[in-house]
C-alpha cells in the first residue's frame, strides 16, 4: 500500500519538464556513451566513492547497532528505545543541516558525518546507559548528514558536467540512477562484512551468550571499522572540486545558456 501510494503521489504530484537549457541542435546521450561519460566525470566519480565508503559504514553501524547492545554492551532492555532515538534524532535534524550546508557550504557540512566516530569508540571501550543514548543520539545526525548531502550535492555535480557538455540532454537519469545503484550496492557490502565477519567470529543466532571472538567482532563492527570507512570517505571527499564558488559561476553559465 505504502509503495502504491508513493507511485501515486509521484504520477499526479510531478510534473516532467523539459531541459531548460537544451538547445534545438541538442541531441539525447545513449545510456552506453552517457554511462561512460558520467564515469569519467571527475567530480562524479570522488562524489560516488566517497558516499560509497560513508553509507557503507552507516550500513555497519545500522546492521550491527542492536547485536552490539544484546551481546556487546548488556542493553538488551534498551535496544528498542535506542533505535527510536536514532531514528527521531535523524528526522529531526534534517532542517539543521540543510540551513548548516546554506550557510556553511556543503563540504564542511560533510564533517558532520565524523561526529558518530568519538561517541561509538567511547560505546566500545565504556558500556553505559547514558552514554549509549548520547551515541544514538549523534549518530542520529551524522546519519542524517550523511543522506542529505549526497542528494544536495548530486544537482552540483550534474550542473557541472551540463556545462562541460553542453551539446548533450537526457544525462541527468544515468547519474541519479547509477547514484542509486552504488547506495544499494554499499548496502549489500555492509550487509556483506557484517555476516562474513559474524560467521567466521562463530555467531550462533538464537543463544543467549556469545563468544569472545563474537563480541570482539560486533566491537569492531560498531566503532573502528565504520571509523576508518567513514575517514576514507571524508578524505576523498577533500579533493571533491565542487565549491560554492564554482557552484555559483556555473549557476551564472548555465543562465547565460538558457
Amino acid at each position: 500500500g505504502v509503495y502504491l501510494l508513493g507511485i501515486i503521489v509521484l504520477f499526479l504530484g510531478v510534473k516532467e519538464r523539459d531541459d531548460p537549457y537544451a538547445l534545438n541542435s541538442d541531441r539525447a546521450i545513449p545510456f552506453c556513451k552517457g554511462l561512460a561519460l558520467t564515469m569519467k566525470h571527475g567530480p562524479y566519480v570522488k562524489l560516488t566513492a566517497s558516499f560509497l565508503l560513508i553509507s557503507t559504514a552507516v550500513q555497519l553501524e545500522q546492521g550491527n547497532f542492536v547485536l552490539f547492545c544484546t551481546h556487546a554492551a548488556g542493553l538488551r532492555n534498551h535496544f528498542q528505545y535506542l533505535v527510536v532515538t536514532i531514528l527521531v534524532s535523524a528526522v529531526l535534524s534534517v532542517p539543521f543541516w540543510q540551513k548548516f550546508l546554506q550557510r556553511f557550504g556543503k563540504k564542511c557540512a560533510a564533517c558532520g558525518i565524523s561526529w558518530m566516530i568519538p561517541f561509538a569508540v567511547m560505546l566500545v571501550t565504556i558500556p553505559n546507559l547514558i552514554l549509549a543514548y548520547f551515541v544514538a543520539f549523534v549518530s542520529g545526525l551524522s546519519i542524517a548528514a550523511s543522506l542529505l548531502l549526497p542528494w544536495s550535492m548530486l544537482p552540483d555535480v550534474v550542473d557541472n558536467f551540463r556545462l562541460q557538455n553542453p551539446h548533450g540532454k537526457g544525462h541527468e537519469t544515468i547519474f541519479y540512477s547509477s547514484y542509486v545503484f552504488f547506495t544499494k550496492m554499499s548496502a549489500g557490502i555492509g550487509l556483506g562484512i557484517s555476516a562474513a565477519g559474524l560467521e567466521f567470529a562463530g555467531y550462533k543466532p538464537g543463544i543467549c551468550r556469545q563468544s569472545d571472538n563474537v563480541i570482539l567482532t560486533l566491537k569492531l563492527l560498531i566503532g573502528a571499522v565504520p571509523a576508518i570507512l567513514i575517514l576514507l570517505g571524508l578524505f576523498i571527499l577533500l579533493f571533491y572540486p565542487i565549491t560554492e564558488e564554482s557552484r555559483k559561476e556555473t549557476k551564472l553559465a548555465l543562465e547565460e545558456l538558457r
